[in-house]
């Protein structure tokens, strides 16, 4: 799995590349920690191009969830494939992590 970030005006882009499984969690987690601990509180994790991810990976994002709202801010999710969107859905997680089409769509309404 790939990672890589980049800061915009009003938040950081986070992508990832790939499966969001047991070995790719603890990457996601230290990239946010790095965004964040740069000064972006606002971060977008773009989905496109991940098609899979188990509870590992959705551990993951909960935790940089919770690292960008001690931030004082808030992390969205964007670009979602149909068995991301499964694991959301059948965790009810959609409701706490709610997706978004593009990552320009996640903070448009801020």
């Amino acid at each position: 799995m790939q990672f890589s970030y980049e800061v915009k005006d009003s938040y950081a882009e986070v992508k990832s590349v790939g499966r969001l499984n047991m070995v790719a969690a603890p990457k996601l987690r230290e990239v946010v920690n790095e965004v964040v601990a740069s000064g972006s509180n606002r971060v977008v994790v773009n989905l496109a191009e991940t098609n899979f991810m188990d509870s590992s990976g959705l551990g993951a994002l909960i935790g940089c969830l919770k690292a960008a709202r001690q931030a004082g801010g808030d992390l969205r999710i964007a670009g979602v494939q149909p068995q991301v969107k499964m694991v959301l859905e059948l965790t009810n997680m959609d409701r706490v992590l709610t997706a978004y089409p593009s990552a320009e769509e996640a903070f448009g309404d801020d």
